[in-house]
């Protein structure tokens, strides 16, 4: 018994430490999960503020598709559409 050096047969130091070390490392919200968590979560806000300029985009397209003319200039130049006597050539960039 005289080995073991004299704070750790303090009772209340032993007590400490081991809730420290519990909370620390076994319980369900440790430090390594709530790292983890809150990498998810900054993960999903910058997804959210990507999302948003998205619908934005979409929405200022579909109000801008309320001209019958908005709606042909849309077709001709995103999705490719033309008329029966003309053609399209498409040309992409590699870089």
């Amino acid at each position: 018994m005289k080995r073991i050096p004299s704070y750790l047969k303090n009772k209340y130091i032993l007590a400490i430490s081991l809730v420290l070390v519990y909370t620390l490392f076994l319980d369900d919200h440790d430090v390594f999960t709530m790292f983890r968590n809150n990498r998810k979560l900054n993960k999903i806000s910058s997804l959210k503020e990507k999302t948003a300029g998205k619908l934005k985009k979409a929405q200022y397209t579909l109000r801008k598709l309320n001209d019958q003319t908005e709606v042909e200039r849309f077709a001709r130049e995103k999705k490719f559409f033309k008329r029966d006597d003309e053609d399209i050539f498409v040309i992409f960039y590699e870089e």
